[in-house]
């Protein structure tokens, strides 16, 4: 292929760790296109509808950990623990779940990307994720809690004071609404918008 576009250098680390003689001039990382986003939840900023609500927006696959989520929800009795895929929800039901959470997590062992915590962030929801796989390079520090606490079960169990302290303290001791909206601003130019992709396609064009 002429070009190979990615939207994370995670993902384009993990291509060239299967691929090591790629040739690096094709692989371009550009983020990804979905400008529209922006504007199909701008009426689901909510904040006067945002209660003790922590979101699982993720698929329902092991890689997810759905479990850890929901050991966590049995220590936080005083929040609602939501996974959003044990419901049959419209795209619309879907939108107004995240307009009414707090927080949005994930104990992911799998991500290049991560749409739903971007989904979000523009809503005025707290995108808690671990340090690792994209969400590094992705999401400020105050967002981001260490990789060990939930890479495995196992670890999860040692390290589960701690997570459901910071969990806690962003669901109940901490304004983050300003934060949020610098992370949102952050993700949308860096990594979902398509306009690094437009212009390589144009410059082919040329």
């Amino acid at each position: 292929f002429d070009h190979n576009f990615f939207a994370t250098d995670f993902h384009i680390d993990m291509f060239m760790d299967a691929f090591p003689n790629a040739d690096t001039s094709k692989i371009h990382r550009v983020g990804w296109p979905m400008e529209y986003m922006e504007d199909t939840l701008f009426d689901y900023n909510i904040p006067a509808n945002k209660g003790p609500m922590v979101l699982f927006p993720h698929r329902l696959a092991p890689e997810k950990q759905v479990d850890i989520f929901k050991d966590l929800g049995k220590s936080i009795p005083e929040a609602q623990f939501v996974v959003a895929q044990e419901s049959q929800l419209t795209k619309d039901e879907y939108h107004m779940l995240l307009s009414r959470s707090k927080i949005v997590f994930s104990a992911n062992q799998q991500e290049t990307l991560g749409i739903s915590c971007y989904e979000g962030a523009l809503v005025g929801a707290a995108p808690i994720v671990p340090d690792r796989l994209s969400y590094t390079e992705m999401y400020d520090p105050a967002f981001k809690y260490p990789s060990e606490w939930t890479a495995d079960w196992d670890s999860y169990l040692i390290n589960k004071d701690r997570l459901v302290e910071y969990i806690n303290m962003m669901l109940f001791n901490f304004d983050n609404s300003e934060k949020i909206v610098q992370q949102a601003e952050t993700l949308k130019h860096d990594f979902f918008s398509g306009e690094a992709l437009y212009n390589i396609i144009r410059g082919k064009k040329l």
